[in-house]
């Protein structure tokens, strides 16, 4: 506080912005321009599309790789879940090269790395050498949504974050279903080993794209205690952050429920006769490309909520995750047919509308220069939290008492996604004014 003159009253010192300008009223404004926030939204869409397709291919062709390797249904839920576990174990070292170097970088990087490991499956002759392969998928993919979070959050205003992540999500259920579609579309006629090699070519492309994205200037802010606490001391502060991990739980719970859905419907439709085999994905992408309507759709709403009342953007996936889990149960407990695949449309909508505000609050109750360590923790949370395990346990279940009865395992997820997103709605206007208010400047 500067010295006063005598019978006045000190006027505290502005807050120090460390060359950031601050928008009006405080507000995060977004570092980009309107054309380059829209190329920023079109190429991380792009890549996060790759990215579940290179994730997910192989659940289309799991009776194909089952026939031909002689692995059981628990062993084949690892094909997916050795993906999930190496990207939880590598979030944290990537965080740390997107937050503290570039963004734009780490993401061409980290795309052509684990496009050359898609790659690389096509080659396998075991299952072992898939497995180690799939993991180096995981390392590749461990900070893209980390650093797509980042650098798509701080291109966007405040106000309109909710949303532009809702049409950002729109890209995991398309990259969902087209893996599943291609996987067993190209296995039934040309062998599974393909699917990897065809797949894979794309993201050398995006790769070289993704370098020439805008990007902005790393925020450097040593007078803060931020950044003098070191990244352990960080890493605790968010976890102590109520809103935030409570967030992170909520949104473990509902991935639980997509990561099995995902690795597991393509052979629920061909074991119960509703599809045949290598047609199931086929069956099983309608379901996911209802998911369209449902991320941005969340967004829009969550946004609408949040202008009257803050709380609003937690209480909303709260309530959808509920709807959701019973929509689910009721869609395996129906009769196959008709009846079952309208409630598992209208569940796939209902179960994405969580995303976008989940994803934004992970960046709203952080400092701006710790938005890709908040999301790598959530990704690890979300991961080691449930969904690593939920493929070989559905898998595993499915050896004991039949696919049919392991799937009403899954609606319990969602039922614990609605609780946490309701803890985390008491806290979140709370944590909210703890926040640094600053904007970003274009560079990097």
């Amino acid at each position: 506080m500067p010295a006063s003159e005598p019978g006045l009253t000190p006027v505290p010192a502005p807050a120090p912005t460390f060359g950031l300008t601050p928008g009006p009223g405080g507000e995060d404004t977004g570092f980009a321009s309107k054309r380059g926030a829209r190329t920023v939204l079109s190429v991380l869409f792009l890549i996060y599309m790759l990215d579940y397709v290179d994730r997910m291919v192989v659940t289309g062709m799991l009776s194909y790789i089952k026939r031909d390797w002689g692995i059981s249904d628990q062993q084949a839920g690892w094909l997916v879940s050795i993906v999930i576990i190496f990207i939880t174990v590598f979030s944290i070292p990537a965080a740390i090269f997107i937050d503290r170097w570039s963004r734009r970088k780490m993401i061409a990087i980290m795309t052509g790395f684990w496009s050359l490991a898609t790659l690389a499956c096509a080659f396998t002759r075991s299952y072992t050498q898939l497995l180690v392969a799939r993991a180096f998928i995981g390392i590749g993919e461990a900070g893209y949504a980390p650093a797509g979070t980042a650098l798509l959050s701080a291109a966007y205003p405040e106000k309109k974050r909710a949303r532009v992540m809702g049409i950002w999500y729109i890209s995991i259920p398309l990259g969902i279903g087209i893996g599943m579609a291609m996987g067993g579309l190209i296995a039934r006629y040309w062998g599974w080993k393909h699917a990897f090699g065809l797949v894979s070519i794309p993201g050398f492309l995006l790769a070289i794209w993704a370098w020439r994205l805008p990007d902005y200037k790393t925020v450097r802010t040593p007078g803060s205690a931020i950044h003098r606490a070191g990244l352990w001391a960080n890493a605790v502060g968010i976890l102590h952050t109520p809103s935030a991990l409570f967030t992170f739980l909520g949104f473990a719970m509902n991935v639980s429920i997509t990561t099995g859905l995902t690795t597991w419907l393509p052979t629920y439709f061909e074991r119960t006769g509703f599809a045949t085999r290598g047609n199931g994905g086929m069956y099983a992408t309608p379901v996911f490309a209802l998911v369209l309507v449902g991320a941005p759709l969340g967004g829009y709403l969550s946004d609408r909520w949040w202008q009257k009342n803050p709380r609003g953007r937690l209480l909303f996936p709260a309530l959808s995750s509920l709807g959701a889990a019973v929509l689910l149960a009721f869609a395996f407990l129906a009769p196959q047919g008709l009846a079952q695949m309208v409630l598992l449309s209208v569940f796939g909508i209902v179960l994405t509308l969580f995303l976008a505000p989940a994803v934004a609050v992970t960046q709203d109750v952080v400092h701006p220069g710790l938005r890709a360590l908040s999301y790598s923790l959530c990704v690890i949370v979300q991961h080691t939290a449930g969904d690593a395990w939920s493929p070989p346990l559905i898998g595993l279940l499915s050896d004991v008492m039949g696919l049919r009865s392991a799937v009403l395992f899954l609606p319990v997820y969602g039922v614990l996604a609605a609780m946490f997103f309701y803890l985390a709605s008491r806290y979140y206007e709370q944590d909210l004014t703890r926040v640094e208010r600053v904007s970003l400047v274009s560079g990097g």
